[in-house]
């Protein structure tokens, strides 16, 4: 659960004093190159960063008056609303470098203050980059402003360049409106966070039931302009599952959907919100599908043999297509169950979860494992199971499933500390069918180890897993990390390379260039390649007819110029 009252890092993860002492992040280290059997020692531990001694530029704009209210230019503020918490954010960060950040932070409380601001920023050419829980790891919510038509020609660039930027924060706006119990919905305000959430639901016995590993800090609008993955292995994977209809505040007016449980009224006003990243306007408001919090609860890690990851694989798929629709299905390969703690005995571990608020799991949990036991997978220890109105106990809360599920959120916490250290530590997500899997994976693992050893000199760690799968194909998830002795200076331009061959490769292998973590700024070279150019002029024109000035978070998912090209031919 997050908690208000405590300060939130203004460059790391998280709460600021999650971060470790420099003792501690040198004993990880150490324990992180052993375990992981990095080459050489690892380097010492830099000190953390001071707010003080962050390098941030002047304002170039000033507070309007009619603003006043609810905007600042404050420098805390904008330091804190500068980036993210992508690797390369947290090393820029870091290092103390603030050179993006907005000029103006706004906290509006309402539609109203929303819309004025909207109508000042299009008239001042002042860029507005909607803000949830900053927890982008795309680039997403970045005030790095490209000048719009920068690659071709300079009459464009003078006639749209913009003055400055304003972070438009949406957490003021974190209420639950309404619930109908009777359709399972609840009216929310988008800057609630998941936390908040599922507190003001749980009167209802109700829940969201949408956990990305953000949920501490990400918000509702987050989700939904992210087109966020959650909770749900299957099934209920993305946040579009759950959208009954959206309220969205555009520069040219207010958008809403009408709330159903389906329609087949033309395309769908939601779809197109729902992933746009802001770039067409503000969601504000969300109808948004719940659930009873589930009463029964299933578990079990089922272990495959380290030479069997193409039979864990085979078994993983087998229950993605078996009409089963475990609420957790995660396949971690052997590496990834060591860096997770899962377990070390070199064995690919899938993790298996059912839950319900109507029946008890265990029928399901049996016809899984003899489905896993039919590819040679093994459950030691046997299933878990749990009725929560009987004993508190939560299934996974222990054992391997457990293990897992802390390092889950663990994760973010420990790639700040290693940035200190100077190591290359990302993650990134993809998905393919089934078919195309096998030669993705082992083109990702080789590629990216020999680019690991190009750039650094020294062998590194690839892992996977799979965070979610479908009857036609898995999401893989995959983390490098590289030993780096010079520290977080090189560690930027070492990273940029790795990401570079491990986003051509997802694009040349069929695969998308992202599963649940948006396109943003950092995305966006690979998404030009896997999008269709039709569909890319019919976005372009959508967001000219609900963005007229262009000021709603440029750069995300178009390119500048190919906003103008949609309208100029």
């Amino acid at each position: 659960m997050s908690d208000d009252t405590r300060a939130r890092s203004f460059w790391a993860w998280g709460y600021q004093d999650r971060f470790p002492d420099a003792e501690a992040r040198a004993q990880l280290g150490a324990q992180l190159f052993a375990l992981l059997g990095l080459e050489g020692p690892p380097p010492p531990p830099r000190d953390a960063p001071t707010l003080a001694g962050a390098r941030v530029p002047a304002p170039r704009v000033d507070v309007p008056p009619a603003l006043a209210s609810f905007c600042t230019s404050a420098r805390e503020d904008r330091v804190t609303h500068t980036y993210g918490r992508s690797y390369r954010d947290l090393v820029r960060g870091f290092l103390g470098d603030f050179s993006p950040a907005p000029d103006l932070v706004a906290y509006p409380e309402d539609e109203a203050q929303i819309q004025a601001l909207l109508a000042w920023a299009a008239s001042a050419r002042v860029a507005v980059i909607p803000r949830g829980g900053g927890t982008s790891v795309v680039g997403g919510v970045e005030a790095e402003l490209e000048r719009e038509g920068s690659g071709g020609g300079g009459n464009k660039s003078q006639r749209t360049g913009f003055t400055g930027a304003v972070s438009l924060d949406m957490r003021r706006q974190d209420r639950v409106l309404e619930v109908d119990a009777t359709s399972l919905s609840a009216r929310i305000q988008a800057g609630a966070t998941g936390p908040r959430i599922d507190a003001q639901l749980a009167p209802h016995g109700l829940t969201l039931r949408h956990f990305p590993q953000s949920y501490e800090f990400a918000t509702l609008g987050g989700y939904i302009a992210t087109r966020s993955g959650g909770h749900f292995a299957t099934v209920y994977t993305h946040i579009d599952e759950f959208v009954q209809s959206l309220r969205t505040v555009t520069p040219a007016g207010v958008m809403e959907s009408r709330r159903l449980p389906g329609s087949g009224a033309g395309p769908s006003p939601d779809r197109l919100m729902i992933g746009s990243e802001g770039i067409f306007g503000v969601i504000t408001e969300a109808w948004m599908r719940v659930r009873p919090k589930p009463r029964w609860r299933s578990s079990a890690s089922v272990k495959f043999a380290s030479a069997d990851y193409e039979a864990a694989v085979a078994a993983t798929r087998a229950l993605a297509q078996s009409g089963l629709h475990p609420a957790n299905c995660r396949l971690l390969d052997r590496r990834e169950a060591m860096l997770n703690a899962v377990t070390f005995d070199g064995a690919h571990v899938l993790v298996l979860g059912f839950e319900s608020a109507d029946h008890p799991t265990e029928a399901w949990m049996k016809r899984a494992l003899e489905i896993t036991a039919t590819h040679g997978g093994t459950c030691p220890k046997g299933p878990r199971h749990s009725d929560a109105q009987a004993r508190e106990a939560r299934p996974g809360s222990s054992g391997a499933a457990g293990a897992w599920r802390d390092a889950f959120f663990e994760a973010p916490y420990l790639q700040s500390a290693l940035v200190s250290l100077g190591l290359i530590v990302d993650t990134f997500e993809t998905a393919c069918t089934w078919d195309r899997f096998p030669a993705l994976h082992r083109a990702v693992i080789q590629n990216v180890r020999a680019a690991i050893q190009r750039v650094t000199g020294r062998k590194g760690l690839v892992t996977c897993r799979f965070t979610h799968v479908y009857p036609d194909g898995p999401a893989p998830y995959f983390t490098f990390i590289a030993a780096n002795q010079d520290g977080p200076e090189a560690a930027l331009e070492r990273w940029a390379e790795l990401k570079r061959v491990a986003s051509d490769t997802l694009i040349e292998h069929g695969a998308t260039i992202t599963h649940h973590h948006a396109v943003g700024r950092v995305h966006r070279p690979w998404y030009r390649r896997q999008r269709p150019e039709l569909f890319a002029r019919a976005l372009a024109s959508a967001k000219r007819a609900l963005d007229p000035a262009g000021v709603m978070n440029p750069g995300v998912l178009l390119a500048p110029e190919e906003v103008h090209d949609a309208v100029d031919g």
